[in-house]
């Protein structure tokens, strides 16, 4: 799809006004689409687990690029793992579905890599996305997201729907979401350790025991390949996106304290759940097949994450 081909394409945006859907319409733009032919249902207005919502917000487009989801960290999946299973799922098929019978050229899913086995051999290989039951702490979630990768395939099969679907690491970045109740990793530290320095504390409480791995993939980085995958890639096994590199738990709460000066110590409530052991994606096909691979350092993204929300700590 070239910069001139784009200019007139009508692009829908789930979840366009989201962390990740800011850097997804930048970079649109930068590709060379027109920001008067971007669409961005608002959850407000249009609730796209209703299929009238869906069929209304898709029609006349010629691209779709759904971000849109009901996501959290591990304490927002043990307190509505049924919402968070049927939000998924329904807005999902539904849009799937609508496009397909709208006549929409191209769609791009972004799934989740809760949606692999609890112990996938690392890094992850996306052949092994059906080798096993999702980590148990957000299974509902992830099993909702993997259902519509089956679905893009059997559209493709029986429709010739071009439907992709990317499974992007743990993403952060500037204007994550910061909510302690539903915020991911990096955020709720970020947050605590601001919270903690604010109050004059000398500890910073952590959960689970440090040993788990992650894989984190900044907010533009991931919106880049995104692109990237719309423009050129058109085939139904889904692809990682990530930075093929993983840093434990204890390493990340240790950095995230250097870069904001804070000298406290650290108590890691062994209680709490460490989550999926480890995480860690092979990223070859997304630099094979369309060129992809990550910029910015996990350093230097978490500087840019916690400068920004230093000045937004409200």
């Amino acid at each position: 799809m070239t910069t001139s081909n784009l200019a007139s394409k009508k692009v829908l945006v789930t979840g366009g006004a989201g962390f990740l859907g800011r850097q997804v319409i930048a970079q649109l733009q930068k590709a060379g689409a027109q920001l008067e032919n971007i669409s961005i249902p608002r959850s407000s207005t249009c609730d796209l687990r209703s299929l009238s919502a869906c069929q209304d917000a898709v029609a006349g487009q010629d691209i779709v690029i759904h971000l849109a989801a009901h996501v959290g960290g591990i304490g927002l999946n043990q307190i509505k793992p049924a919402e968070l299973f049927y939000d998924n799922l329904m807005m999902g098929t539904q849009l799937i579905h609508a496009a397909y019978e709208k006549g929409v050229e191209k769609f791009v899913c972004v799934g989740t890599i809760c949606a692999y086995p609890k112990f996938t051999p690392v890094p992850f290989k996306e052949e092994a996305l059906w080798d096993g039951y999702p980590e148990e702490t957000n299974a509902p979630y992830g099993v909702a997201k993997k259902a519509l990768l089956v679905q893009l395939q059997a559209y493709r099969q029986q429709y010739g729907f071009n439907g992709v679907y990317l499974l992007p690491v743990n993403l952060y970045g500037p204007e994550d979401n910061f909510n302690p109740q539903s915020s991911h990793v990096i955020p709720a530290l970020i947050r605590k350790v601001y919270e903690a320095q604010q109050a004059g504390a000398t500890q910073l409480e952590v959960w689970g025991d440090g040993t788990p791995t992650r894989e984190f993939l900044y907010s533009e980085d991931a919106a880049r390949g995104i692109i990237m995958a719309m423009e050129d890639y058109n085939e139904s096994d889904p692809i990682n996106l990530g930075t093929n590199s993983e840093v434990s738990i204890r390493d990340l709460v240790t950095l995230i304290c250097r870069l904001m000066d804070f000298k406290g110590d650290v108590v890691w409530l062994t209680d709490k759940p460490n989550g999926q052991p480890r995480r860690c994606l092979d990223t070859a096909k997304a630099k094979e097949k369309f060129g992809f691979t990550a910029n910015i350092t996990l350093e230097q993204g978490l500087q840019n994450t916690i400068d920004w929300y230093r000045q937004h700590p409200e």
